[in-house]
């Protein structure tokens, strides 16, 4: 278990508060649209991936092959980002509909965890 420093944990929050408060001003996307969006980029990874292991297996130079799985990487890095912000605002809309539920303030701690192990890693 990673231990997080006070100032760190609270810029954390801070910064979570600011861009759910914003998420919640804007009128976010939906979360069925966010979805659809991870679905197709799931899509392309996967097609990114039998391309790279039909390289490997025509003995294509491996710098070629080093370029598609960096982009691979990039693009599990932007579905992750897109699979994160459907999570908090699923959390934060559910904490919105009932902010005195003992059960919202435990959703946005554990978005709060989940934030902070990404920040460690």
């Amino acid at each position: 278990m990673h231990v997080i420093p006070a100032m760190a944990r609270r810029k954390v929050k801070r910064a979570l508060r600011r861009k759910l408060l914003s998420a919640s001003q804007e009128d976010a996307a939906p979360l069925d649209t966010i979805q659809q969006s991870v679905l197709a980029r799931l899509r392309r990874i996967e097609g990114q991936v039998r391309g790279i292991q039909g390289m490997v297996a025509n003995g294509t130079d491996c710098r070629d092959i080093l370029v598609q799985v960096k982009a691979v990487r990039s693009a599990l890095k932007a579905a992750n980002g897109l699979i994160l912000k459907r999570y908090l605002l699923g959390c934060h809309k559910q904490a919105r509909e009932n902010p005195t539920s003992n059960d919202a303030v435990a959703k946005l701690d554990e978005s709060m965890r989940l934030l902070s192990s990404y920040l460690d890693s």
